[in-house]
């Protein structure tokens, strides 16, 4: 399972979040200047209401006095009632005009309004309506002329009061097509962000996480077509680097999996082949050597040394069969703890007396303990160091270094100062019957590995600190079992 605080999760997470904010920020400034928009909006209609009311209340005024030119044409009170509504209407017009005044020059307009409203009205009441009733022309003359005077000034301070706020209805106008202007820019200022920002989030997820993906899923549609040598870059940094990463190992494990089992299958099938005719082979192997032996006590001359070639071949069959009934039962028996030091000296001290290792220098170095076979574990030991010995040649120099390993294992690094193993041979080099020797039998080696594996080692080949080949035994740490035992 990949860890969420991965690097590409959080920059997947830091980028939707930018981007989640910045629809955010947009939508908010959006919002705020609707907001802006509607107020604009309402406070045009209340500019348009008070431009109403003014020119209501002028045109109520005139019929104000149209009512009052009535009463003086025809002499009589045939129009007071009409008179009284044109002046209720003056009147709550000019209670609108007061509520909705904005400073105290529009406040003292309207209080000028009803100051010459109520002298109206009182004119009318007082004085030109007893003197039309009454028949005295020159009081209604009089009269008149301030009437005229008052409805003037109330017509006056009512159109002044309309221009006004006519006025203040292109200063809003004004604001509001400026506030729609900056709303549209930086709404699509910041919309354009947003989607240059969108853009970029889906071109990196394209980048950091859908071709990763891409190349996994192609990787593993190869990997399932049987091509094991398929290999994922690794060069992201994140948990995809990683999962690419998972997936070579994994490749290169089953790979190497798939390789020991080749390599088991081969084995067990010259075991099997090994078992079958080892002991019909023996046999007349052994009468033939037996038959030269005796010979060879007679002959004289070039017979003896013919007799020898016959000998020596008969010699190396018997070497072969042997190598091949050591594939066939490389051991599964007990195994106990050992000084794995004194092995290495007991097997370079037996070669030294078989004159296996001629002009040689070997050296043993480190110390540790394993769990083995020792039987095995010196057939193994002894194979690898006159490997060794024949690579390195007369004046070279053989190094044995033990070392322990820190979960309890142990491993036996041999190397040599000669040519070394050619690449190319480098991963045949533990197949039955494949040697780079001219003498050799190409089971040594073989064998070697089928005994490491099976005491749940392996030996592993690469270039030594001589300049030569190195083969490393690793011997696994014991189990709890054998560690009980013990």
């Amino acid at each position: 399972m990949l860890p969420t605080s991965g690097s590409t999760t959080r920059k997947l997470l830091l980028a939707f979040g930018a981007l989640v904010a910045l629809f955010t920020a947009a939508s908010g400034f959006a919002l705020a200047r609707l907001a802006d928009i509607h107020d604009g909006s309402h406070q045009l209609r209340e500019a348009g209401n008070r431009v109403r009311d003014a020119l209501e209340l002028a045109t109520a005024v005139r019929d104000q006095y149209a009512h009052v030119a009535h009463t003086i044409i025809l002499g009589n009170a045939s129009h007071v009632h009409f008179h009284e509504e044109s002046r209720a209407r003056v009147e709550a017009l000019t209670r609108s005009l007061r509520e909705q005044a904005q400073d105290e020059e529009e406040r003292a307009w309207v209080a000028d309004i009803q100051e010459n409203g109520d002298a109206l009205e009182r004119l009318y009441r007082d004085s030109l309506l007893p003197a039309v009733l009454a028949k005295d022309h020159a009081t209604v003359t009089a009269v008149h002329s301030q009437v005229l005077e008052r409805v003037s000034l109330v017509q006056a301070r009512a159109e002044s009061l309309a221009h006004r706020f006519d006025n203040s209805i292109g200063s809003f106008e004004a604001h509001v097509g400026a506030v729609e202007h900056n709303s549209f820019r930086w709404a699509l200022l910041l919309l354009g962000g947003a989607t240059l920002f969108a853009i970029g989030v889906g071109i990196y997820i394209g980048n950091s996480v859908a071709r990763p993906v891409a190349r996994l899923s192609e990787g593993a549609a190869r990997l399932a077509q049987g091509d094991l040598d398929t290999r994922i870059p690794e060069n992201d940094p994140g948990e995809l680097g990683q999962l690419a990463a998972q997936f070579n190992r994994m490749t290169e494990a089953l790979r190497t999996h798939q390789a020991q089992l080749v390599q088991h299958e081969k084995l067990a099938s010259v075991g099997r082949l090994a078992a079958g005719v080892a002991h019909e082979i023996n046999n007349p192997l052994g009468v033939i050597l037996g038959y030269v032996r005796i010979l060879q006590r007679k002959a004289e001359g070039p017979l003896a040394e013919d007799l020898k070639v016959v000998e020596d071949e008969a010699v190396r069959c018997q070497q072969i069969v042997e190598g091949l009934l050591d594939l066939s039962r490389p051991g599964h028996g007990p195994m106990e703890k050992v000084s794995v030091r004194e092995t290495c000296e007991d097997v370079v001290a037996r070669l030294r007396e078989a004159e296996r290792l001629g002009q040689v220098e070997v050296r043993v170095e480190g110390t540790a303990s394993a769990w083995a076979q020792p039987l095995r574990l010196r057939q193994v030991l002894l194979n690898l160091v006159r490997n060794a010995a024949e690579a390195a040649g007369t004046g070279g120099t053989v190094e044995v270094r033990i070392e322990p390993d820190k979960d309890g294992g142990a491993s036996v690094a041999i190397s040599d100062s000669g040519p070394g193993v050619k690449p190319e041979d480098r991963r045949r080099l533990f197949e039955p019957f494949f040697t780079t020797k001219s003498t050799g039998t190409g089971l040594g080696l073989a064998v070697s590995q089928a005994i490491a594996e099976a005491h749940g080692g392996r030996i592993e080949a690469d270039t030594g600190p001589l300049g030569g080949a190195r083969f490393t035994l690793r011997l696994p740490p014991a189990s709890a079992e054998r560690e009980a035992m013990a």
